[in-house]
């Protein structure tokens, strides 16, 4: 355009013309430079209404925890980690900012001069070093490179969808240009690019943090409550239309669906005019006297929380209490046999009858309902007979009886820190160690008392010991073993606790095999 035979004038209006075209460029890159801080402005506000919002869930989630802890506390863990490395991520960038902008003045209006912050020298300094990317650069990437990898652990068993969306979105692979041309990410995003560009880049990472965290505990509340109404969640009920049929007669009822919610809890439960609260894995449990003979009313309410309001449910179903035969229900809580030095634990009924009474030596009621306690420590036969009788309704006698063999306590064997027979230990702890007595795969937790035993070393005299630790006499004899000698505790006198009367049989001994 200035080449060839042009006069003065010409070559003139070609070079103002080539100003004009440089001063247009100029203008644009300066509005573009101002559309990536407008752009940069508008993500933060958009950043601080997420960050809002993403309180608003973390509290909501918070209150039903409060509400139902065994529903959603393992979704509030998840929430608050996820909660936590997001915002761990945000500072961070927070932080790079700062430091970026830290020589920058803002105007009048808070704001940068968006056109002045054209160049790339800062960031380029801080994330690239003779031709490489810097520890910093590396830093940074890591930072996302963490971030998406445990957000996306976090949710892959049983959000896996949500899983591949975050390493998608926050993906760091190398980068394929318009050219071709394949360049690391971070060389991609942000080497020569302007400040105000760089910036605008990182405030798109926050907010696709916000948002990632927005969508996932989205989808956490949501899942959870599509479980509560999903039909897999319900049981199948039948419901009689009486409580009770005669033989002979049609079983008349319906089936309904209920849902059974086993992390449920209530506020407050009233059966028949009276709290109860023994509740169970979202159930109440019921145990009251069932009356007399006929049909016996159950009434009620529960109540549980819901959306921060007291919600109820009204109890009202029936039973039926019905005479049984004339036979005796006798069971021994341990098997037939009751032994010696215990208190064996008995019940007794017959049931249908209310007035029950039953006989033998060394039996006694113990609280009512059939609850009895039986004591044979003098009884010196191998048997014993209990005798029940009752009077059903009308007047009628009803009676039996059935015999139980009546055992000694089985032999104790000697411990020493809680393991019997052949024990291996070292020396320095074989010295401060309790001697203690035990009855394995006994039916009674009995609490023996050691208060002396005999103690050998081979090749050393016996030492008797008053306790159940080793004296000095038995630490000094211990010196004298060497290693890999087997000691003996023996003659352990042992006694049951709350009934020293009673005499065990001889406690077996216990060997020690020195390992140093």
């Amino acid at each position: 355009m200035a080449s060839g035979k042009q006069s003065p004038r010409q070559k003139m209006i070609n070079l103002m013309y080539l100003v004009f075209i440089a001063m247009m460029a100029l203008n644009m890159s300066k509005e573009v430079l101002t559309a990536f801080g407008l752009m940069n402005e508008k993500l933060t506000a958009s950043n601080a209404t997420a960050t809002t919002r993403n309180n608003a869930y973390m509290a909501g989630l918070a209150a039903k925890v409060e509400e139902q802890p065994a529903k959603y506390t393992s979704i509030k863990e998840k929430a608050d980690r996820i909660d936590e490395l997001s915002s761990g991520l945000n500072q961070y960038i927070d932080n790079l900012k700062a430091e970026l902008t830290t020589e920058l003045e803002r105007g009048d209006n808070g704001k940068w001069d968006y056109e002045e912050m054209d160049k790339a020298d800062q960031l380029d300094e801080m994330f690239f070093q003779s031709g490489r990317v810097s520890p910093k650069g590396e830093e940074f990437v890591n930072q996302i490179d963490s971030y998406r990898e445990e957000v996306a652990g976090i949710l892959e068993e049983k959000y896996p969808q949500l899983a591949q969306k975050i390493r998608n979105e926050f993906a760091t692979d190398e980068v394929t240009d318009g050219d071709g041309v394949t360049k690391p990410w971070l060389d991609y995003h942000y080497q020569g690019f302007p400040m105000i560009a760089s910036l605008t880049k990182m405030t798109q990472i926050q907010a696709d943090v916000k948002s990632a965290e927005s969508e996932i505990l989205s989808a956490m509340l949501s899942g959870q409550l599509q479980s509560d109404v999903s039909l897999s969640n319900y049981q199948a009920i039948v419901i009689p239309d009486k409580p009770a049929f005669f033989s002979g007669e049609n079983f008349t009822g319906k089936v309904v669906l209920g849902r059974f919610d086993n992390t449920l809890q209530f506020e407050n439960v009233t059966i028949n005019g009276k709290d109860v609260e023994n509740t169970q894995a979202g159930q109440v449990m019921l145990e009251f006297p069932a009356g007399n003979v006929g049909e016996q009313k159950i009434t009620g309410e529960l109540q549980y929380m819901e959306n921060d309001s007291l919600k109820s449910i009204a109890i009202a179903d029936s039973y039926n209490v019905i005479p049984l035969p004339n036979s005796a229900v006798i069971s021994a809580d341990k098997m037939n046999v009751v032994y010696r030095g215990v208190q064996n634990p008995m019940t007794i009924s017959i049931p249908g009858v209310s007035n029950v009474s039953a006989n033998a030596p060394g039996l006694r009621s113990s609280g009512g309902n059939g609850s009895y306690l039986m004591d044979v420590t003098t009884l010196q036969a191998r048997e014993v007979t209990i005798s029940v009788s009752g009077t059903l309704p009308g007047g009628k006698t009803v009676s039996d009886k059935k015999t139980f063999r009546v055992k000694d306590i089985p032999r104790p064997v000697g411990t020493i820190r809680g393991e019997d027979g052949t024990v291996s230990m070292q020396r320095n702890s074989l010295e401060i160690s309790t001697i203690g007595a035990n009855l394995p795969d006994f039916d009674f937790d009995l609490n023996l008392n050691v208060t002396g035993f005999k103690f050998k070393v081979p090749g050393q005299p016996t030492v008797v010991v008053n306790g159940s630790r080793l004296d000095g006499a038995a630490k000094n004899a211990l010196r004298r073993a060497g290693r890999g000698e087997s000691v003996t505790i023996y003659d352990i006198n042992a006694s049951l606790a709350g009934n020293s009367s009673y005499k065990l049989k001889k406690v077996a001994p216990v060997i020690i095999e020195l390992t140093n």
